[in-house]
């Protein structure tokens, strides 16, 4: 076995990588970018190398920075995790040039099934059923045009060297696939170094299931059951689980068998998966193959009992496989949930800032692999995701009911995060009754306002705002003359903000959405440690507060207790509460400059800054163009995606401050109009 292992990645997979690294008495190695420096990756590692620069193409996806660091430390193989270099046959080949082990498949089968092109030519070519569409040689737009309108609409266009949804584009009518053509190509060619694509059938209700496979250099080769991934956004994956509900056994054997099939025709070794897609009918079609470890991978470890890591380690390290198909027998019900740093109510923007609290989660059958702790930060350099949680249960209602307790604990500060949405999934009806497809965010309507808070939630979330923000500065068992303590009578007086007293009361204002909410606290003097709270007029009610450490609060009301979280910016008060995130903007003073000045010019002008940190790719209007509301402008690049800046409305560019291939920072004026 290997005494000493570089992984050649970063984030979660790394940590995960290292942690059966350290089980298996196996040193680390990571490699990190100036970004990374004091990453979670970097501070687990037994030995650390720097490799570049922030930007992916001149760090984690230079491979001669890498192969340099392996040699350097004395590590004898290297793990790519996923993403970066993971799926390259040109990393496996230097790794062999240096004699070092590349944990996962050889080139030639990487190579093969790595194009998605190829790939389904092999698996038409062992029987398996692929999805009706295009994937000849051509990449001239009047070709590929041809044989869209030879496909019919809705398709999709897919990057032959591509994954996680990066250079896809559904098209539903012909006068907009040129422009989505070349979107995809682009995104293809910055996110892999290769533009091309192929076109495919978009197959209405599917759902999207894939095959876990594991070989040995032996030919022996198995099929480690099946992962539903239907629920997804922007095509790519944010919930899985095994098995699927959709599956009967005679199904998941044909799936299997199939899978298996296409991996040995393939010469494949080491852990892949094979992706399918399901009709309403049965009927699977074959997609492509991922050639390396899964970012969900968990749920089949949990279902099988089997650590993919360890048995990828003991393969590359030429060991046989040491299982059959007859040792395969999942029980039970697993799922995981990303967590990323993301708005859904905003098409999914990717938020960038430091983490200031994440806790985790904790109890029986819950898992988090996670890169990030408190106190890290998300850039606009690498994918937004914080953490993976991962749940198991006896049954499938079980493992959600667990997974929806984890989402109750987890707590993310600093940045927007999908948290909301994920709790939302968990206590969907269709999701519990196992209706998932993978349009379910679109026909759910999930992402339309984001959350659907609970009356109570939001009640108790206002009271842990108010008693954070009046009383969360003196001890709350200080005996009192008056309404309030000296110190948060002072504190009030210094601070203004929101706050207000009247009577003996002090009453605190926020805004949530669209309506404005006032709370009145006063302590009680015949109970210490107490206040009387009331919410929006109605009944005032008793609550006793705790406050522990990690931005935690209880509230008591008598022997029941809500817990809650509640972190401060100079605008407003957020309060993690039941899954739900609150943010309750405080009321503001007015601002002189603006009430004198920005009546006129803001029906006059309109700056268009960028949602986040980026590169322009495209700047589509020059200074002094009319353009039509809905205009795309510019297009921003970043976290491997790209953003369009649009026109609000018909008018002319007055500037447009940046040129292709600027970095630009979130918030920074890319275009004025008028």
């Amino acid at each position: 076995m290997f005494k000493k292992v570089l992984i050649a990645n970063r984030g979660e997979i790394a940590v995960r990588i290292m942690a059966t690294c350290r089980q298996m008495g196996i040193r680390t190695v990571a490699v990190y970018s100036e970004a990374d420096r004091n990453a979670k990756h970097v501070r687990e590692a037994d030995a650390a190398y720097y490799i570049g620069p922030a930007p992916a193409a001149q760090s984690y996806l230079c491979i001669e920075a890498i192969i340099e660091a392996a040699k350097k430390s004395g590590a004898e193989a290297i793990h790519p995790g996923y993403g970066f270099l993971s799926e390259n046959p040109a990393f496996v080949e230097a790794c062999e040039q240096a004699d070092i082990v590349f944990i996962g498949p050889p080139a030639a089968a990487m190579r093969l099934m790595g194009s998605k092109i190829e790939a389904k030519k092999l698996a038409q070519s062992v029987g398996a059923p692929t999805v009706p569409g295009y994937n000849g040689e051509s990449q001239k737009e009047s070709v590929l045009l041809r044989e869209a309108e030879r496909i019919g609409f809705p398709l999709l266009i897919k990057a032959s060297a591509g994954g996680g949804g990066k250079g896809m584009r559904e098209v539903h009518v012909e006068s907009e696939f040129l422009d989505q053509l070349a979107g995809a190509q682009r995104e293809a060619l910055a996110a892999f170094g290769d533009s091309t694509v192929f076109l495919e059938k978009l197959i209405g209700q599917p759902r999207h299931v894939e095959i876990q496979i594991l070989g040995d250099r032996f030919g022996n080769l198995i099929s480690l059951g099946e992962r539903e991934c239907s629920i997804q956004r922007r095509h790519q994956k944010i919930v899985e689980e095994s098995p699927s509900i959709a599956l009967t056994p005679e199904l998941r054997a044909k799936m299997g068998e199939a899978a298996v099939r296409i991996a040995k025709a393939a010469g494949y070794v080491n852990a892949g998966t094979m992706e399918f897609m399901l009709d309403t009918d049965g009927q699977f079609y074959f997609l492509e193959m991922n050639t390396r470890l899964q970012v969900e991978h968990p749920v089949t470890e949990l279902v099988t009992g089997l650590d993919l890591v360890r048995h990828q380690l003991l393969i590359a390290a030429g060991q046989p496989l040491g299982l059959t198909q007859e040792h395969i027998s999942p029980r039970g019900h697993a799922i995981e949930m990303r967590l990323y740093a993301e708005n859904p109510a905003q098409q999914f923007l990717p938020s960038t800032g430091t983490v200031t609290l994440f806790h985790e989660p904790q109890g029986p059958g819950i898992r988090v692999d996670s890169g990030i702790e408190s106190g890290d930060e998300i850039t606009q350099f690498y994918d937004p995701m914080i953490a993976k949680l991962i749940v198991y249960g006896e049954n499938r209602p079980a493992a959600i009911a667990r997974m929806c307790d984890a989402l109750e604990q987890s707590a993310v500060f600093g940045v927007t995060t999908n948290a909301p949405l994920l709790y939302d999934i968990a206590q969907n009806h269709a999701f519990q009754q196992g209706e998932t497809y993978t349009n379910f965010l679109l026909e759910q309507h999930l992402i339309d306002d984001n959350v659907r808070q609970n009356e109570r939630s939001l009640r108790d979330a206002l009271i842990a705002a108010a008693l954070r923000d009046i009383a969360g500065e003196t001890r709350p068992d200080i005996s009192h003359d008056n309404a309030l303590p000296e110190a948060v009578s002072r504190n009030l007086w210094k601070t203004l903000g929101p706050w207000r007293m009247i009577g003996e009361n002090v009453y605190a204002t926020y805004r949530y959405g669209d309506e404005e909410h006032r709370v009145a606290i006063q302590s009680r003097q015949d109970l210490k440690g107490t206040w009387s709270v009331q919410v929006d007029g109605q009944p005032a009610e008793t609550i006793a507060y705790t406050a522990a450490k990690n931005d935690m609060m209880l509230l008591r009301r008598g022997p029941e207790q809500v817990r809650a979280y509640v972190q401060r910016t100079p605008e407003e008060t957020a309060v993690f509460l039941s899954g739900q995130m609150y943010r309750l903007q405080r009321k503001q003073p007015p601002q002189v400059e603006r009430a004198a000045h920005g009546a006129s010019a803001g029906g006059a002008q309109k700056m268009l800054t960028a949602p986040m940190a980026g590169t322009i790719v495209k700047v589509q209007v020059r200074d002094g163009q009319q353009v039509e509301q809905r205009q795309v402008l510019v297009v921003l690049s970043a976290m491997k995606m790209e953003h369009t800046i649009t026109a609000p409305y018909q008018g002319t560019v007055r500037r447009v401050h940046f040129q292709e291939g600027d970095v630009v920072k979130g918030g920074a004026v890319v275009v004025e109009m008028e």
